[in-house]
């Protein structure tokens, strides 16, 4: 294949990537063979409730058992100790639920706790504090500065006999903009509320940030490729003027005791699977790994600390391989209508607004990833895995290692137009503040500004065209 001549224009360039053409705008749209295939051969075709929910196509039938076993694992709940359930005990003392499942329900996505919601359940809210000059070790290890009587992540339920940490709720001031044909949207501008403190006040400089739980599709996917076909994309001093300066996360690995790219999470803050998972068990619920084997009580938390355990460590090195497993090979849905004129003209105005400057299309992964179904599988996930300056209207204001407090990792896109269908809801963007595509869109700012811009002054049937295609995803 050769390549573009280095004279071809950037507009030109894109559209040839992405539509297989570089005419003019009424020349016949076409969809690039097998773009329907998102995960590769990895791809499942299923397009119900239970889209998120399969393993690799591609996955061997005896090994479909394991991944079985994982699911029993990630769906079921745990309980606290002592039990006679030793497989799952160990529950707590303080935590946010007790089932994977309950925070990634269907293996999707979360949402804000509604007004009578009991608990986030499926958000939580990461806490910390600035740092000073003695924290530099913390700093390389942890990313942060765990607020020092509630740790890094507030944890709204506790045992018998331990209190919950808070209350987490949600309010909404309204937002409006207008587009350049006068259509008017009103966006929900999310002001998070903590009450019930259990220890006592927070420190006063405490950073909160808020987020919802991301789907668990194509995660072995993401974890293959390559890490220089990433820092490939990676622009951080803009040398082609576009605006765009996507950049790394680097961060602790704890079982390699080095820094390493990071690739997962709201802000790249883990840089694989088994990290992702050990902090998920340990501050989603309360559980001790191998990798993290002792619970976060602060020295207040004198019943936390008091509290029996489920075992060292209570989630078993074998569990935590299945669980891994699970993770690992849970398939992304293949993408629907994609020859439809309305989704390839969208596809079309999604390059001309410059989205795939950080929702790059696609990769291909490396032939050593961890699982050999997963290897050499052309992707398309929509997504450059890096770190964006969203702007001030979706800063956390909150730093993870190299991420500021207005910088995102560019979420992957693929499975988005199923999220209703999967977990009955269209609440988008980090915090759930966006009940749709469109207002998920119009939040952007910072090196997404232009783009947004540009979308601004699209009409009814080019808005029209643009959600057809993210609803194709």
């Amino acid at each position: 294949m050769s390549l573009p001549s280095p004279s071809m224009p950037l507009a030109c360039l894109l559209t040839a990537l992405l539509l297989g053409g570089c005419g003019a705008d009424d020349e016949p749209l076409r969809a690039e063979p097998g773009e329907h295939l998102s995960g590769g051969a990895t791809t499942v075709l299923q397009s119900d409730r239970n889209a998120f929910s399969l393993p690799s196509a591609n996955l061997a039938p005896s090994r479909r058992l394991d991944f079985s076993v994982g699911n029993s694992f990630f769906r079921n709940p745990w309980v606290i100790a002592p039990s006679s359930t030793t497989a799952r005990d160990g529950l707590g003392p303080l935590f946010n639920t007790n089932a994977c499942q309950n925070c990634h329900v269907k293996d999707g996505r979360g949402h804000p706790p509604g007004a009578d919601a009991v608990s986030a359940v499926s958000m939580l809210v990461r806490l910390s504090i600035p740092a000073g000059p003695a924290d530099g070790k913390t700093l390389l290890h942890q990313g942060v500065i765990p607020e020092p009587t509630y740790g890094g992540q507030l944890q709204d339920v506790g045992i018998p006999g331990v209190a919950p940490e808070g209350k987490v709720r949600v309010d909404y001031e309204p937002l409006k903009v207008r587009f350049e044909d006068g259509t008017e949207v009103e966006l929900r501008k999310p002001i998070l509320r903590i009450s019930q403190l259990g220890y006592g006040p927070m420190h006063p400089q405490t950073m909160f940030s808020a987020r919802v739980a991301p789907p668990m599709i194509g995660l072995g996917l993401l974890e293959a490729i390559p890490e220089e076909a990433i820092l490939a994309n990676a622009d951080p001093d803009d040398r082609n003027g576009d605006g765009i300066r996507g950049r790394a996360n680097q961060v602790w690995d704890a079982a390699r005791q080095r820094t390493a790219l990071g690739r997962f999470g709201w802000k790249a803050g883990q840089p694989d699977i088994p990290q992702q998972n050990a902090h998920a068990f340990a501050n989603d619920m309360g559980l001790t790994s191998s990798l993290l084997p002792h619970d976060d009580c602060s020295a207040a938390q004198v019943e936390c600390r008091r509290a029996p355990d489920g075992g060292e460590p209570e989630v078993s090195d074998n569990i935590f391989a299945q669980v891994l497993f699970y993770s690992r090979n849970l398939a992304v849905p293949a993408r629907r209508k994609v020859d439809d004129p309305q989704v390839l003209a969208g596809k079309r105005l999604f390059a001309q607004a410059n989205c795939v400057a950080c929702h790059v299309p696609a990769f291909t992964t490396g032939s050593d990833a961890s699982e050999p179904e997963l290897a050499n599988q052309r992707i398309r996930p929509y997504s450059d895995l890096l770190l964006h300056d969203m702007g001030d209207g979706l800063a956390d204001n909150r730093p993870e290692f190299l991420a500021s407090g207005r910088d995102w990792r560019t979420p992957p896109l693929w499975g988005i137009g199923l999220t209703e269908t999967v977990n009955g809801h269209t609440q988008f963007l980090h915090d759930g503040r966006a009940r749709n595509l469109l207002e998920a869109i119009l939040w952007h700012g910072g090196e997404a500004e232009a783009a947004k811009r540009h979308v601004l002054g699209f009409d009814a049937d080019q808005r029209s065209a643009l959600l057809a295609f993210l609803n194709s995803l």
